[in-house]
């Protein structure tokens, strides 16, 4: 099964049997006080150096989110989502919690967005999904609900189940259409968790085929050397049927570990890809 995203002259297809697709989380302001500072300030300069940065390191989608307190959401997002079309033809990924922020992300994009994210409540699906069929976008939904993050595998399918059945059923949202987060939680708090997220991508790649997605560096939060954490929790997500990750395309140890996937599982032909990485590397 094959999810393609577009911008204006680019295309990206997200599948099993396509190189993993990495989508640079930087242009988001969580976490970054003087990057949230300056664009409640109207600075956006930061952005294009995320958006410059990002694409060199080798990224195929950037995560676009403008999540700042205090300011119009919506114009914000509008304004960085124009602006970072202006410097790189790589699809985007429109990120908010905010509807009205999302409408007018999609508004202004020039292609096929992937819209992140919905969960299974009910009232975020009523609200959430209108716009993805409205704007023809792709989306990340998380596989939790009204009743929060479920424990097991088991729930998790269950809740992907209800999902899908809402999108194409109720929405005509093709089924290609729909990533799923499978739910990647910190292995610091719940040393059972990165279990418990595998079991759930080897259950819905089985059951259903979907492409899935989820936040890498949630699984090493509050642990030291995190990227080495990263690293191989990619590679053996890769392996049970992840087809993505929103994650820090900076980080070399990462991005290596999925190149290093994508050869090994068989989704990189004579391992073209890995040598022209290398390449561009040493260069």
């Amino acid at each position: 099964m094959h999810t393609v995203l577009r911008s204006r002259t680019r295309e990206v297809i997200v599948g099993h049997d396509r190189p993993f697709c990495v989508i640079g989380e930087r242009i988001n302001p969580t976490g970054r006080a003087k990057f949230a500072e300056a664009l409640r300030a109207g600075d956006l300069s930061q952005v294009v150096v995320d958006v410059e940065r990002q694409v060199a390191a080798g990224a195929h989608v950037l995560d676009v989110n403008a999540g700042v307190p205090l300011t119009d959401e919506a114009e914000l997002l509008s304004s960085v989502v124009k602006l970072v079309q202006e410097h790189t033809d790589l699809p985007l990924c429109i990120d908010s919690s905010v509807v009205e922020a999302l409408a007018a992300g999609l508004e202004v994009y020039e292609g096929k967005a992937l819209v992140n994210s919905v969960t299974g409540e009910d009232d975020r699906l009523a609200e959430i999904l209108p716009l993805v069929k409205r704007y023809g976008a792709a989306v990340i939904a998380l596989a939790n609900d009204e009743t929060g993050i479920p424990e097991t595998a088991e729930q998790r399918l269950e809740i992907t189940g209800k999902i899908v059945r809402v999108a194409t059923e109720e929405y005509g949202i093709p089924i290609e259409d729909i990533v799923i987060d499978p739910l990647a939680m910190t292995v610091g708090a719940d040393t059972d968790a990165v279990n418990v997220t595998l079991e759930t991508i080897r259950a819905i790649r089985d059951t259903y085929g979907l492409n899935m997605c989820l936040g890498a560096s949630n699984v090493s939060f509050g642990l030291p050397d995190r990227h080495a954490l990263g690293s191989a929790f990619l590679a053996m997500a890769a392996a049970a049927g992840l087809t993505s990750a929103i994650m820090n395309a900076l980080a070399p140890e990462c991005v290596t570990a999925a190149r290093a996937a994508d050869l090994l599982l068989g989704n990189d032909p004579w391992g073209a890809g890995w040598i022209a990485a290398y390449r561009a590397r040493q260069a």
